[in-house]
């Protein structure tokens, strides 16, 4: 039985982490711009809507971070701390757009 390396394991980590972090970005601007561009109607006067917003958001932005997250893998490689490092800043961005989407455009 053979065990991955662990700057394998690391960048692995890291990866998932940026996958995450791009995905609650993309949340916040995606529900930011369909607010604007595809406003939904009144819940009180739709019986039934085949269509759920909210739902096709989140797998849109799943769908976001995983490719984000494949994208960080490979440029992780060769650059974990500098990966590792960018995080930081990437989480207050991704923090703050979702602070001001949920203030501003609930």
């Amino acid at each position: 039985m053979t065990f991955m390396k662990a700057e394998t394991v690391v960048t692995g980590v890291i990866a998932i982490a940026w996958g995450l972090v791009i995905s609650v970005g993309m949340y916040a601007v995606t529900r930011s711009v369909q607010r604007f561009v595809f406003p939904e109607p009144e819940p009180a006067t739709v019986m039934w809507s085949a269509h759920a917003g909210f739902f096709w958001r989140v797998w849109t932005v799943i769908y976001a971070g995983g490719f984000a997250a494949f994208v960080a893998w490979l440029a992780a490689r060769g650059h974990r701390l500098a990966a590792a490092r960018a995080l930081a800043p990437a989480i207050v961005v991704a923090a703050a757009l979702l602070a001001l989407q949920t203030t501003f455009l609930p």
